[in-house]
């Protein structure tokens, strides 16, 4: 295969794929490697979004910090627009975290070099608003900030579509879910999200359907239960539902030495923790995602919904060939023991009907469907078997079709 360019840069090997667009680890004119993140088509395919971003990248080039990967370069004229960033060679926060949360030193460390990242950040005016592990590269102990203003810069419509917001709902403010602008508050919160999740190993607002935790993060409370509890109130001073009531990233640098200096002083730094199982769903990553009030998108199926799914089939067989072998039996016996044959029918169609209520319940139209199909066939089985075939053939029937359901028992 031939080496492959983009504009000036030499591809090597892609790094990962966003919501906006795909990573790709190069090299530059001089050898160096970056970071080259061409956008997905449909952002490119966005004129304003481009202008707009266009514009704020002559800012973001003014954001310089040791924690931050700067954005060196932008081509956005082309058929593939890209940016390209300082590339830092870490493992995303996400990843680090599957490990084991950080303690101890090893937490005050990244708490720093996170704020001091959003000071480099917002001293540029820029705002990030897509603060979450995922855009978070550890490198030696150290955190690393990337894709700042990238999403500030293309929340537009033909992106997000009307009324729609471009973020990780659970580390996004309630402020960004309800509309409003987005300021270096929104940086803010999501600075405590994120250490939260660094501090515990969960999601400080839980995981599910994006809706579902979009509500959480606007009315509910963060779950810090596992987080060190010197942290804790700078925490929830972060998360306050109200913008001005946050502090600013210099401010969260001060905190966060006085609570440095207190700890020296006291002699009881937070002690080493046993490693604790990070909330993931089988490494569930936190994802950029488009929320709108009431909209619930589409989620990945996990295994819990495998395990579901055959869960269902198994209950369908045992009631399709329950409802089978009772109505030949009670077709089978309508003549010499028609009482025994009724019983047999009224204990089957109870027992499902039971069964339908609890998928009435549930909304589970197709178990209901299912059931009720199963008892009228279960009854027509009853009256028209009877009287078209005699008792030994239909014992003949009851046999073969119970050796048929335990073949298929041992096969599933």
């Amino acid at each position: 295969m031939g080496e492959e360019f983009l504009g000036p840069y030499k591809l090597l090997s892609p790094l990962g794929s966003g919501g906006f667009g795909a990573v790709h680890l190069a090299l530059d004119g001089e050898g160096r490697t970056v970071a080259v993140k061409v956008l997905h088509p449909h952002v490119a395919a966005d004129a304003s979004a481009l202008a707009r971003l266009a514009r704020e990248v002559e800012t973001m080039r003014r954001v310089h910090g040791h924690h931050v990967a700067e954005v060196l370069d932008a081509s956005l004229d082309g058929d593939q627009p890209y940016l390209v960033t300082r590339y830092v060679q870490g493992r995303a926060l996400s990843a680090v975290v599957a490990d084991g949360p950080l303690h101890g030193d090893d937490l005050v460390r990244f708490a720093h070099g996170l704020a001091e990242a959003l000071v480099a950040v917002h001293r540029a005016g820029v705002v990030h608003r897509d603060l979450k592990p995922a855009n978070v590269i550890v490198a030696d102990g150290e955190p690393y900030v990337i894709d700042f203003g990238i999403a500030y810069a293309l929340d537009t419509a033909a992106v997000t579509t009307s009324g729609a917001v471009v973020g990780t709902p659970g580390y996004l403010a309630p402020e960004v879910l309800e509309g409003r602008e987005a300021g270096p508050a929104a940086d803010v919160f999501a600075w405590a999200a994120t250490l939260a999740f660094a501090a515990s190993g969960r999601h400080p607002y839980g995981l599910g359907p994006v809706a579902g935790v979009a509500y959480r993060v606007v009315h509910g409370d963060p779950d810090l239960d596992d987080v060190p509890t010197w942290l804790v109130p700078l925490l929830r001073e972060c998360l306050r539902a109200e913008p001005s009531a946050r502090p600013s990233a210099a401010q969260l640098l001060n905190r966060l030495a006085g609570t440095a200096r207190q700890r020296v002083l006291t002699g009881a730094p937070e002690p080493a923790a046993e490693p604790m199982p990070v909330e993931s769903a089988g490494h569930r990553e936190a994802e950029t995602r488009e929320w709108r009030p009431g909209l619930t998108p589409e989620r990945k199926p996990g295994p819990d919904d495998a395990r579901l799914r055959r869960r269902e089939v198994v209950r369908r067989r045992w009631v399709v060939g329950t409802g089978l072998v009772v109505g030949l039996l009670a077709a089978t016996g309508r003549e010499h023991v028609p009482e025994l044959s009724l019983l047999l029918l009224v204990a089957y169609g109870t027992g499902v009907l039971v069964d339908a209520g609890f998928g009435l319940v549930a909304k589970a139209r197709p178990r209901v469907v299912v059931d009720l199909v199963c008892i009228a066939g279960s009854v027509v089985l009853w009256a028209g078997l009877s009287t078209l075939f005699s008792t030994f053939t239909l014992l003949l029937a009851v046999g073969a079709l119970l050796f048929a359901l335990g073949l298929l028992a041992l096969a599933g």
